[in-house]
């Protein structure tokens, strides 16, 4: 028995150094003989991964790594690996990591065969993990709060009240992660800079994401993040400040075990030629680059004296009048959407009036090129399908809430919300200050990781004030509009 499984282990690493011979070439990296002496210790690497059929990625809860929008799984670096998972032939499975602590020692044990979370290379984690080719090369960004009534001021007073060089953050307090790379740049910058930063130390319990939200509602003054991560989060709330760098571009990689060597050569091919496609291109700019409501910048709000919301009012009247909804509803959520623009491409993929997800437009008969009027009565389906769901809200004008929170967020992570405020005393069928207040809480760790929540967390403050503004908005054109 025991030399059969020699025999195994002998022809394995005879193959896998053959198998990287005809690789390695191509991504130029070599391979030392005492990096195959540690993988003869665990065998762990392609081959068995193969033989599972899927390929276990520990991932981030974010913007970046992998989250639910709309019901659909989403995330630039889950899009990326869900293209190499296919590529082999594999399913992916994710397992959101809640403690980014424990990333490196959850790998090492085997619970998962890459890190996915926006890792940036660094000679300290080398120590412990090998890193995949980087994907991107991003510098460090300080996140500040824009100081009140920012948008009326003129950019030479606006940037004197915010901080634009490093210097300037002497004696102030700066919160970042302990075990990550801004850390390690916070304390290079004191000595550069000669000077005291007071670092705030937090632990992987507390993520990235949820520390710039603390930076928009002023909770904390400054954070600190990759570009891409700050840019994929600037569309969520226009109050912060991205635009001081602290560093050079770092390498973003995936980390990997070092004795993963066949999974390593494998990937690092495919990414050195994936990142060279125009789909690459695409996908950075879906999550980074396009804002999350397009809009019509010369769009110019109809004349509502003469009851006139947009040069889609008839088309509103009409398909609204078929499922005997307000047509003014329906026209606040289209406004709120694309301020009425039937080319409109916004955050995840989505287009037109309504601002269908790739995944669920066809499914109303909404395409891209669909005409408004397909996109409206498409909208309207939508909207009626899930106002038709909500059964269990017995007040009319809580239930159009549900609606048009389902119709932002999805109806998985609405659910969550009830399910958090049922647990914490409030009233799960009102939206009004119970519902909401949950749904704000879902973008919070001690609140997206409660065992009731199924679906991670949520920008939850996007969806409350999409409820507010678009039914607020309906209201008052409501007084206005005959």
């Amino acid at each position: 028995m025991n030399q059969m499984r020699a025999f195994k282990i002998s022809f394995y690493f005879s193959t896998l150094l053959v198998v990287i011979s005809m690789l390695v070439p191509s991504c130029g990296i070599k391979v030392k003989e005492e990096e195959v002496k540690v993988a003869e210790e665990s065998i762990t690497d392609l081959p068995e991964i193969l033989k599972k059929g899927k390929l276990v990625v520990l991932a981030e809860n974010s913007s970046t790594s992998y989250f639910i929008y709309r019901g659909k799984k989403m995330g630039f670096e889950y899009e990326l690996l869900k293209e190499f998972a296919d590529e082999l032939g594999l399913e992916l499975e994710v397992k959101v990591v809640h403690n980014l602590d424990d990333m490196i020692s959850m790998l090492n044990k085997g619970e998962g065969d890459l890190i996915a979370c926006n890792y940036t290379y660094t000679k300290e984690r080398l120590k412990e993990i090998e890193f995949s080719e980087p994907f991107i090369k991003t510098p460090q960004v300080l996140i500040q709060k824009k100081p009140d009534g920012w948008a009326k001021m003129k950019p030479e007073l606006l940037n004197a009240q915010l901080i634009r060089s490093p210097e300037k953050l002497a004696h102030e307090k700066v919160h970042v992660w302990k075990n990550s790379s801004y850390y390690d740049r916070l304390l290079n910058l004191q000595e550069e800079i000669g000077d005291t930063i007071f670092i705030e130390e937090q632990n992987g319990q507390i993520g990235t994401e949820e520390m710039i939200e603390m930076v928009a509602e002023g909770m904390i003054d400054y954070t600190i993040t990759e570009e891409n991560v700050a840019q994929a989060n600037e569309k969520f709330y226009d109050n912060i400040d991205i635009q001081t760098k602290l560093s050079v571009k770092q390498k973003i990689c995936f980390g990997l075990r070092k004795s993963d060597l066949l999974l390593k050569a494998r990937l690092d091919k495919w990414l050195v030629q994936q990142t060279k496609k125009i789909s690459f291109n695409y996908l950075k700019r879906k999550y980074f680059d396009l804002s999350v409501l397009p809009s019509n910048s010369d769009f110019k709000p109809a004349n509502l004296k003469r009851g006139e919301i947009s040069v889609y009012d008839a088309l509103f009247k009409k398909v609204a009048a078929e499922y005997e909804w307000d047509w003014l509803i329906l026209a606040s959520i289209s406004y709120h959407e694309s301020r009425f623009n039937p080319n409109a491409r916004g955050f995840g993929g989505s287009y037109g009036i309504m601002q269908f997800m790739p995944s669920t437009g066809p499914k109303f008969g909404v395409y891209p090129n669909s005409i408004p009027e397909v996109q409206i009565r498409g909208g309207m389906k939508k909207l009626y399908k899930d106002y038709a769901s909500w059964t269990d809200i017995a007040d009319p004008v809580q239930r159009y809430k549900f609606t048009l929170a389902t119709y932002n967020a999805g109806r998985s992570h609405v659910e969550d919300a009830q399910r958090l405020a049922k647990k914490n005393g409030l009233n799960s069928k009102v939206w009004d200050d119970n519902v909401e207040k949950m749904m704000l809480n879902l973008s919070k760790q001690q609140y997206y990781r409660d065992p009731v929540v199924k679906n991670g967390a949520h920008h939850g403050s996007i969806t409350y004030r999409y409820v507010r503004e678009i039914y607020g908005r309906y209201l008052e054109w409501k007084a206005v509009v005959k």
